[in-house]
């Protein structure tokens, strides 16, 4: 796919990718997320995420949301643990409207007290709502045990006690110390020219003061292998089992992601859904994720089941996994996974919004984005040697940690 990237003065980078659609996608998205706030800011980056919304130095947030609403626009964002990203898609005529909107939501907010005591009753709501769900709530547990100690353990919503506590100093300062205008992405795709971008991403973005310093993140240590079992007021057994695995930048990253889709990735034709599910109906729900970031990486299995299914559940994954170390994938079977996977990948692009935020955090984690047939031949360069060690040293439950939410007896 085509693309520009033009640097501005502070640092801030405007990605432009060109297309024909009658329906634009813009973000904005700062390299900053939950693993960098102090221990005793849990939720933070979240919560800045929900503040620049109620109110700027010239808006309401009445004002705020209808500025896209009102011309049909969809406006958004989300935190992860490395990232706060805000997004919009809108007809081509509001770029200029959209970007605008952008600068004053991150650069001019006000951060009034009145506007964070509400939003904290809002994330205090969420939070409890989350803590219903123990389909969700079992990852963030799970990623706590993996990373005990360390912030990429924290659940990003933070806690009711950390939350509270939050102040609008918290945010100003956490804002200077991250927001790094180096490491800021505008990114676009729609049908105007890459002069129409710079243009209008230097009327809004040009004066922002540079803000260039290094990241501080430290690594996490890996912890040995630790199961835990805890009983919840809930009628069916949740299961997460993964360790840390590798990061963005390790040379397997590929391979483990190939391995990811075939063993429980998309689709209803993976590996363990077909045993699981569709042989032996144990599961509803079975699937494994893989999620590289920049020192580290987390591989995770997580299924649904009754509490006397679990552990007929737990063999057969094992089960698998004997069979993947011990009997490796031939020439064919590669083959076909390595077709579905691109395949997969391939028709991912018709999402355009979810492919600019992509393009956005490529630029931000390697300085450079890989086209499509780039990425296809990386996948085609996998070979039953690399997938075989990543197997061995991940596909082995002797160094899985497992967390199990049991119903109470």
């Amino acid at each position: 796919m085509e693309y520009n990237v033009h640097t501005l003065p502070n640092g801030i980078r405007l990605l432009h990718v060109p297309s024909a659609f009658t329906i634009s996608h813009a973000c904005i998205l700062v390299n900053s997320g939950s693993r960098d706030e102090n221990a005793d800011q849990s939720g933070l980056a979240h919560f800045i995420e929900h503040l620049i919304f109620k109110r700027t130095e010239k808006r309401t947030t009445n004002q705020i949301l209808n500025r896209l609403e009102s011309v049909g626009a969809d406006l958004n964002a989300y935190t992860t643990k490395e990232y706060t990203c805000v997004h919009a898609s809108f007809l081509n005529p509001y770029l200029d409207r959209t970007l605008e909107l952008f600068n004053d939501i991150i650069f001019h907010s006000t951060f009034p007290e009145e506007e964070l005591e509400k939003e904290k009753s809002v994330i205090l709501d969420e939070i409890s709502s989350y803590l219903d769900q123990p389909e969700e709530a079992i990852y963030d547990d799970f990623e706590d045990l993996l990373f005990s100690g360390h912030s990429l353990g924290r659940n990003i919503l933070g806690t009711a006690e950390s939350v509270s506590k939050l102040s609008k100093q918290d945010i100003l300062d956490f804002m200077a110390a991250n927001y790094h205008t180096d490491k800021i992405i505008i990114a676009v795709t729609g049908n105007y020219s890459l002069a129409k971008l710079i243009k209008i991403g230097t009327r809004y973005f040009g004066d922002i003061p540079a803000n260039i310093k290094p990241l501080q993140r430290l690594a996490p240590v890996k912890n040995g292998v630790v199961v835990q079992r805890h009983d919840k007021p809930i009628s069916q057994a949740h299961v997460v089992l993964g360790t840390q695995t590798y990061s963005l930048y390790h040379p397997y990253k590929t391979g483990l992601l190939l391995l990811n889709n075939l063993l429980g990735g998309n689709g209803m034709s993976s590996i363990l859904n077909l045993q699981i599910r569709e042989k032996y109906g144990i599961a509803y729900t079975i699937e494994s994720g893989y999620s590289p970031l920049s020192d580290t990486g987390l591989f995770t299995i997580y299924f649904g089941t009754d509490q006397e299914k679990v552990d007929k559940a737990l063999s057969l994954i094992y089960k698998e996994f004997k069979k993947l170390r011990e009997k490796p994938l031939t020439e064919v079977q590669l083959h076909k996974a390595k077709n579905k996977f691109i395949g997969q990948i391939a028709l991912g692009e018709e999402n355009r919004m979810g492919l600019i935020i992509s393009m956005a955090k490529s630029l931000i984690d390697y300085d450079y984005i890989d086209d499509l047939e780039t990425v296809f031949k990386k996948i085609r360069a996998v070979d039953r040697a690399e997938i075989n060690e990543i197997t061995q040293e991940i596909l082995n439950e002797k160094n899985l940690s497992a967390l199990t939410f049991y119903p109470l007896s």
